[in-house]
């Protein structure tokens, strides 16, 4: 999956970027309080974005 893709629909669920790294972003859901790092990279592992939604108590 496309990483802005996937940064898209996490927006759309409610979550907001905490603060921007070098190789990670930090993104905080909004409703619950829960963050997870995103990989910077063009392209992100169905399998790790699974784990990110799970992570953050969104539906895959």
């Amino acid at each position: 999956m496309k990483r802005s893709e996937f940064v898209r629909k996490l927006k759309k669920d409610g979550c907001v970027l905490l603060r921007a790294g070098s190789k990670h972003d930090i993104y905080l859901n909004s409703t619950n309080g829960k963050k997870q790092p995103v990989p910077r990279h063009t392209e992100i592992d169905n399998s790790l974005a699974k784990h990110i939604r799970k992570q953050l108590d969104l539906e895959y």
